[in-house]
């Protein structure tokens, strides 16, 4: 298809089936979000070297019915602006905009590749489940690039190709059929999923994900006119072409040879050899089950610029610790030994969990978000400790502090 005929198509398809569905209601989400902890973890997961503050421009780009209004609600400080080409989706913001009393949110009818028309630099840019349906992504994402300002931070999320398999081979069905998105049809095919064979690859995403039950969402996965999914080295080199540079993964334990069973297997010291980029690659491959990648990046020109999380010399000991607000620390029915196990529940492999000893408890349980790690213990175990908090996505780290004891 010519590149037009995709946009219009994908144009046409969320006009009628917009994902997810209108929400009506965000009370909920608002009063998660005035945890003033909450905003502060996710400013320093894309700053950790950035004093904290929530006076941001943010960008949302195609932010279908709710995600500007979400980022309104959540940093209520921020100028957030909502671009999107569906009418169904600016309409849905704007009526939330107006229920809620967002004054901090503009939105507006505008494709991606026209982000330079807001005429507007932003410290943030978050483009979730959008670049991966555009007829051109690099077009796209270089769009974003150009309107992204120096120093800023860009959260992006496509499509993963392995997780994905069962997906695609259902699209492959429904186009071989002639299975078009429209009600009838998405109920048809509701129903004959219930029959589909067990083994078969969609199954288990048909269990784990309970939103498949929905219309949009089925039609969404199963019958959207244009997608595409990259994996870990395609990710790498589709933000190399935009001239971005990689920061980190937003949840970076399952991306990890350090991390629940990658760290067990018989090869884990020959993959700790390898370079960082081609570790994340072998553990996409040996998971097999990521459906998307969510990834923090910068601009190229800002990357030496950019302070990064370290625990070589002594640095460490300066940075202060912040716990992620979706861990938790069970410390009931435990493993032998230990005291407590944390468990982000963000995370979707249930091997990445952390079980501390009773002085490891100690130590987590004296992070407040305010002190250093070395005015909690600065011995080597609080460095092993906190290096696998981190690498656990257990906490944050705000490294912006000088120096104890400078001027």
């Amino acid at each position: 298809m010519d590149r037009r005929d995709v946009a219009e198509e994908v144009q046409n398809f969320y006009e009628r089936y917009p994902y997810p569905p209108p929400a009506g209601n965000l009370d909920g989400y608002r009063r998660l979000w005035r945890d003033p902890d909450r905003r502060r973890a996710e400013h320093h997961l894309l700053w950790p070297g950035r004093p904290y503050r929530d006076d941001h421009s943010i960008l949302i780009a195609g932010c279908g019915t709710s995600q500007a209004a979400k980022y309104a609600l959540r940093w209520p400080d921020a100028q957030v602006t909502g671009i999107d080409v569906s009418l169904t989706s600016v309409r849905g913001t704007e009526q939330l905009r107006r229920s809620h009393g967002l004054t901090n949110l503009q939105v507006h009818q505008l494709p991606i590749a026209r982000a330079h028309e807001l005429a507007t630099r932003f410290d943030l840019i978050v483009c979730t489940g959008v670049l991966h349906h555009l007829a051109d992504p690099d077009a796209g994402l270089a769009a974003l690039r150009d309107v992204l300002a120096p120093g800023g931070a860009m959260h992006l999320m496509v499509y993963a190709p392995h997780g994905r398999a069962g997906i695609y081979m259902l699209q492959e069905f429904c186009r071989r059929l002639g299975i078009r998105a429209n009600d009838v049809e998405i109920n048809d095919l509701m129903t004959a999923l219930c029959a589909l064979p067990p083994g078969h690859p969609l199954q288990q995403l048909l269990r784990d994900a309970p939103d498949f039950r929905q219309e949009a969402a089925l039609a969404d996965a199963l019958l959207h006119p244009h997608d595409r999914a990259y994996s870990v080295p395609e990710v790498f080199d589709f933000i190399a072409r935009a001239g971005l540079t990689f920061g980190r993964w937003v949840r970076q334990a399952s991306y990890s040879p350090r991390c629940g069973v990658m760290a067990q297997i018989p090869h884990a010291s020959r993959l700790s050899t390898l370079p960082i980029g081609e570790q994340y690659a072998a553990v996409e491959l040996f998971r097999g089950t990521m459906v998307r990648h969510s990834v923090v990046v910068y601009r190229q020109e800002d990357a030496d610029d950019t302070p990064r999380v370290s625990f070589e010399g002594d640095t460490w000991q300066q940075y202060v610790p912040i716990r992620m607000p979706d861990t938790i620390c069970v410390e009931e029915r435990l493993p032998p030994g230990a005291a407590a196990v944390l468990i982000n529940r963000s995370h979707t492999c249930r091997d990445l969990v952390v079980p501390l000893d009773a002085a490891e408890k100690r130590l987590f349980d004296a992070v407040d978000g305010k002190r250093r790690i070395g005015a909690i213990a600065d011995h080597g175990a609080a460095r092993s400790l906190f290096e696998r908090l981190w690498w656990y996505d257990q906490v944050v780290f705000d490294t912006s502090l000088p120096p104890a004891g400078s001027a």
